[in-house]
């Protein structure tokens, strides 16, 4: 089974782009005008596209990144997204200080050229605190040129904020060789105090033109400083979208998609390094990934897994796919949907069996796809707190692009999973059309992000009304709820 609008087996890049200056660090003093709002009473806009370049499709915003660290949230998103060849004008982020109540907001300088910088595309980015350098991180891949079939023209690179609100200059983690480019950076960091690596930051990124070779790279500095990647001892299928966790003894294990080059069937799987980055082990598989492909006609945005981690050291891990639904076994007809999926490891080794988070009955007729899973870090095992939050079609056998109706759902746990809430609709219906448009589908991102502080999931999301003529209207919102549960939803596993 291959991800909709995710075909690495064709090389997909994603990334980068042009135009327009703006200061970085600042505030926007007033958002654009909202239209038709499709947003629910809990949901907020926290940023829309500050560009204007004529080269990009405005206003857009996509794919966000979230991270939390005490009250504190940080959200990162593309803002003018290309249609063709990947990536967007710059990367825009929101502060909030209060959990997500009220939001700062502004875009990075120095990056793009549309942001005063030297890079014509930027898109990827992922946000993470330092607790022992006190420092925050913004993780970027940026490219000098188009990004589809420009070889040697990427790079990852590390934005710096000692306070959320003002950011350095990009920070040089790695760069592409003249026949490589690179693909689906993120970035943790330890921060367990009890751990020999604390304050060790890990970035992980894929080799698009190596077959999706894993790369990895540490540093030891707040981001200054970067070692040269690594990767593991072997891999025997093309990666992409590896999340890795850091456990509190140091071990760091990074859960990914991968599709064998052999056979070519796709998979979950899982990596860890022991020894703070040195070496990483062979990749042990999680499960297979049987995704419907339900959206695959117009949707770019996949089911990439996502992983955290709590207190304790468990890692929690989450992707959309289709196990529990009737016509399953048959992958890539469009005749069944998917569903959320959980499974847990204490190792990154073994996994439990997967458990179907019940946010419709089965055989609803309810797409659920692009999840994005958070924990709270002061919580473990049975009094662990999640959230989830996914984009659903609420008629998915029975729609197309243009008549869809497509949402923004949450759902939260009390109990580690064992239970989950009703759950609530952030925003919606929306339509696809109304979406940026790219090469593989009309598009809100290869993911989407949750972090949960203070209690309350914190979520970040792209929320899109009908356009103006060809001025598109998807701007990024937030959504700030208590995470609660114990609604006593039946619960499936494998």
């Amino acid at each position: 089974m291959h991800f909709v609008s995710l075909p690495r087996k064709d090389h997909i890049p994603f990334l980068i782009v042009t135009t327009l200056m703006l200061i970085a660090g600042l505030s926007f003093a007033a958002l654009r005008p909202i239209h038709a709002l499709a947003a629910s009473p809990v949901a907020q806009q926290i940023s829309s596209d500050p560009f204007t370049n004529p080269t990009s499709q405005h206003q857009t915003q996509v794919e966000p990144s979230t991270f939390s660290y005490g009250s504190t949230v940080v959200a990162a998103f593309q803002s003018g997204r290309f249609a063709t060849y990947g990536g967007a004008s710059g990367i825009s982020w929101a502060t909030s200080f209060d959990a997500g109540l009220t939001w700062k907001r502004g875009t990075l300088s120095g990056l793009t050229v549309a942001a005063g910088g030297s890079y014509a595309r930027a898109s990827n980015p992922v946000v993470i605190y330092d607790q022992a350098h006190h420092i925050w991180l913004l993780s970027v891949l940026a490219a000098k040129t188009q990004f589809q079939g420009s070889s040697g023209s990427t790079a990852v690179v590390v934005s710096r904020s000692s306070d959320g609100l003002t950011w350095s200059n990009p920070v040089l983690v790695a760069a592409t060789g003249p026949s490589d480019y690179f693909d689906k950076d993120w970035i943790v960091c330890d921060n367990h105090p009890t751990s020999a690596y604390y304050g060790r930051c890990y970035e992980e990124w894929d080799n698009g033109n190596a077959h999706g070779q894993i790369l990895m790279s540490s540093s030891n500095d707040g981001g200054l400083t970067w070692s040269q990647s690594v990767s593991p001892a072997s891999q025997s299928f093309s990666a992409l979208g590896g999340q890795p966790v850091v456990q509190p003894n140091g071990n760091v294990i990074v859960p990914i998609y991968g599709y064998d080059l052999t056979t070519g069937a796709d998979g979950i799987y899982s990596y860890r390094s022991t020894d703070g980055g040195a070496t990483w082990t062979d990749l042990v598989k999680v499960s297979p990934s049987t995704y419907s492909g339900t959206a695959a006609p117009f949707y770019r945005g996949g089911s990439l897994p996502s992983a955290k981690i709590d207190a304790s050291g468990k890692v929690y891990l989450v992707w959309a796919g289709c196990y529990f639904e009737a016509n399953c076994l048959a992958n890539e007809t469009g005749d069944s949907t998917d569903d959320i999926v959980l499974t847990t490891s204490t190792d990154g080794i073994t996994w439990t069996p997967l458990q179907r988070i019940p946010l419709d009955a089965i055989g609803s007729d309810v797409e659920h796809i692009t999840a994005a899973l958070a924990v709270d870090s002061n919580t473990a095992g049975s009094k662990a707190h999640l959230a989830v939050t996914y984009y659903y079609w609420a008629n998915a056998g029975s729609c197309a692009a243009a008549t869809c109706q497509i949402y923004v759902g949450l759902a939260t746990s009390t109990n580690g999973g064992a239970t989950w809430s009703q759950h609530q609709t952030l925003a919606g219906p929306t339509t696809a059309t109304w979406w940026a448009s790219t090469e593989y589908g009309y598009m809100t991102g290869d993911y989407i992000s949750t972090s949960i502080a203070n209690n309350r999931a914190v979520s970040a999301f792209p929320v899109a009304t009908a356009p103006t003529g060809t001025t598109l209207h998807q701007s990024m919102y937030s959504g700030s709820v208590f995470v609660t549960g114990d609604q006593l939803l039946v619960r499936h596993s494998l």
